[in-house]
């Protein structure tokens, strides 16, 4: 975890693949309990900290999450992730190439709960939820395509779906039909960037989280025309 990010308000650090942002069955600490206790020693705190989730990533991918500080701004940036009024690019590595550099895909997505993963179709299906999002081909490499993700809606899994629908499955995305693994066993996939009105002060925040520590995301980053 490193912070980006920090005010009275918020504070926003670019998660790792190995961190949980809430917890959950593994009974691993989340993030946002390292985030209290990042606050508690900063602020030589001796009572409870408030840390309050906002919005969740997948466990095995990277990027930016934000945290409120005090609970008057949590349910206020909880309805702005709810009304989209927060803006997040995500970048993703992919094998295949898409047969069309831009583009935005329309699926319908059923989520099974047993298996923890979505499924995507072309037409709407009973219980399904449409999933529109957006990509642009940013960066090549000899093997590996860099995407940039805009999402228009927050479905379960919905980029890894439907990236994989269109037959681009995500590097080391095993559950949507990435070949192998990656050594960290995360997925490449990253919540790159975040816009937003900050609730409180009513400034502009942009915050862009530096990429994973590697050599495949730092050689497709300098590619980038």
């Amino acid at each position: 975890m490193t912070v980006l990010y920090e005010d009275n308000h918020i504070i926003i650090v670019n998660k790792t693949v190995s961190e949980i942002v809430q917890g959950d069955k593994t009974g691993d600490k989340p993030l946002s309990e390292i985030v209290k206790e990042w606050l508690k020693v900063k602020y030589n705190k001796p009572g409870n900290v408030f840390c309050g989730v906002t919005h969740r990533l997948d466990r095995p991918v990277s990027g930016i999450v934000v945290f409120a500080k005090t609970s008057k701004v949590l349910p206020r940036l909880n309805e702005m992730f709810k009304n989209k009024d927060v803006k997040k690019t995500y970048w993703a590595i992919v094998k295949n190439q898409p047969k069309e550099p831009i583009g935005t895909l329309r699926n319908y997505l059923i989520k099974n709960e047993k298996q923890n993963k979505s499924y995507a179709y072309d037409s709407e299906r009973p219980n399904s939820k449409l999933a529109i999002l957006h990509y642009k081909l940013i960066a090549r490499s000899d093997k590996y395509n860099l995407l940039e993700i805009d999402l228009e809606t927050g479905r379960h899994h919905q980029i890894r779906c439907q990236l994989a629908k269109m037959g681009c499955p995500i590097k080391g995305d095993l559950k949507y039909g990435a070949d192998r693994s990656n050594p960290d066993a995360g997925i490449s996939l990253h919540a790159r960037s975040i816009s937003f009105i900050h609730p409180v002060s009513k400034t502009q925040i942009d915050i862009t989280a530096p990429l994973p520590d590697d050599n495949l995301w730092s050689a497709l980053e300098k590619s980038i025309v």
